[in-house]
């Protein structure tokens, strides 16, 4: 049996284009083959042969939020600085 195949036309972001085309190319692979392959995936896993979720905080990253809230809600606990060589000469005190 002959195989035929089909066009696919898709919009991409030219950035994210280059940049996969260009991590194929060091692959030893081109996007029409990694197409194919990640449409092979689908059908044998079917489904989407990867993780599609959206991230959630780290503890670390909660934290860090959590203190970016304090900051704005008490500015007034936080020193502030107008210029990079006022932070600088703080930044190098021994306060």
């Amino acid at each position: 049996m002959a195989s035929t195949t089909s066009a696919i036309n898709i919009n991409v972001d030219t950035h994210i284009k280059n940049e996969a085309t260009a991590i194929l190319k060091s692959l030893g692979l081109n996007m029409s083959t990694f197409i194919n392959m990640a449409l092979i995936q689908v059908i044998k896993k079917n489904g989407v042969p990867f993780d599609i979720v959206n991230e959630s905080p780290n503890q670390e990253m909660l934290e860090a939020l959590k203190e970016v809230k304090e900051m704005i809600n008490n500015p007034e606990k936080y020193p502030r600085y107008s210029n990079r060589e006022d932070l600088k000469k703080a930044l190098l005190s021994d306060d």
